[in-house]
């Protein structure tokens, strides 16, 4: 007889993202072990590249001890005993609640007896900037990617499922976001690549089924259920109530809404970088009448790109204000710089669109 049907579904969620890092990993080593040969120095000494102790690639889980997390950790330690990867784990203290360094280190005997190797847990201190909850998300991917480049991990595996990925569409179409927000959580995201949610296309009851039927103790986080939280309101209230106005099916709908929009986005995305270099003059300027003609979407994505690169951070660039700067192409009467996060500048001069840090 086979698992339980919730067990099945996680693992085998698992085993793909599984087996696309070791496809990845196999490619880049197949690369690295080519350039070596065309190398000098390999010539004839052939012992001058070490072979490391254990090649496989690590995947490491991000776990809070909740529901979501624990399926992931044990369907990752179940599914890489079978194949050729190392897992192991990493919890993060945020430090908001008290006893949180004693439920971490709970975490930690669960996931050591699970035969994760490494196992540690990270604590960190949560600022203030843009609230609490992008504070203590940005604490906890910092601490994740500390983690993973201490350990040489080649991926990160987070437990987010279709009912995160809803909630996420729908925050975004409150703040009156874009393309891009409205399309949630990618399955892969990180300047290389290094998280993975392969639960994205799962619902929550499935994960915490996984637990139950496995008797695997499971943390529920009272922030959670917190009203003051936004998102805590949104799943405790907004999707119940969505649900009951407009019939089951909503959180299937909003994660397909995600996937269509990131399609969207992506072609979008790469149109508008295709003609960037089309819309400069030979000084490298942005002109203002190349720029007037593109499709508003490409356009604005074409000024957002510049902006950060000039050095205005990416995570506080709002719609708002890639909009005050497009009035300089297509409503311009006159008006002075436009001020922009990193204290970067946009300004029309003589039919060119200028933005730099002032």
């Amino acid at each position: 007889m086979g698992p339980h049907p919730a067990v099945a579904a996680i693992r085998l969620a698992v085993r793909r993202v599984l087996h696309d890092v070791i496809t990845e990993c196999s490619e880049l080593a197949s690369s690295d072990n080519e350039r070596f040969r065309r190398t000098p120095a390999a010539v004839g000494d052939r012992a001058a590249a070490p072979l490391p102790a254990d090649d496989r690639p690590l995947v490491l889980v991000a776990c809070s001890g909740g529901a979501d997390s624990m399926a992931l950790a044990s369907a990752l330690a179940f599914e890489a005993r079978k194949l050729s990867v190392r897992a192991g784990a990493v919890t993060v203290d945020h430090g908001l609640q008290a006893g949180s360094e004693v439920r971490a280190a709970e975490v930690v005997s669960r996931l050591a007896a699970m035969r994760l190797d490494p196992v540690e847990s990270v604590a960190v201190t949560v600022g203030r900037d843009g609230g609490p909850e992008a504070a203590a998300r940005d604490a906890r991917y910092a601490a994740l990617d500390a983690a993973a480049e201490r350990h040489g991990a080649a991926a990160v595996l987070l437990g987010h499922t279709r009912d995160d990925q809803a909630e996420t569409v729908l925050l975004g179409l409150a703040r009156g976001s874009g393309t891009r927000s409205l399309s949630g959580m990618a399955p892969v995201s990180g300047a290389t690549g290094r998280y993975r949610r392969p639960f994205l296309q799962l619902d929550r009851q499935t994960a915490r089924k996984a637990c139950l039927v496995q008797a695997i103790p499971v943390w529920d986080d009272p922030h959670n259920a917190d009203p003051a939280y936004t998102r805590s309101r949104l799943r405790h209230e907004g999707l119940p109530a969505l649900e009951k106005a407009l019939g089951k099916g909503v959180v299937e709908a909003l994660a397909r809404t995600a996937q269509l929009s990131r399609d969207d986005a992506d072609a979008l995305d790469a149109w508008a970088a295709d003609v960037e270099s089309a819309v400069r003059d030979d000084a490298g300027q942005l002109e203002c009448a190349k720029l007037y003609a593109l499709p508003p979407a490409v356009r604005r994505r074409v000024l957002r790109r510049a902006a950060v690169v000039a050095g205005a951070p990416a995570g506080s660039l709002f719609a708002r204000h890639i909009e005050e700067v497009d009035r300089l192409i297509t409503g311009w009467r006159g008006q002075g710089a436009i001020n922009l996060p990193g204290r970067v500048e946009a300004q029309r001069q003589g039919g060119r669109l200028v933005i730099r840090q002032g």
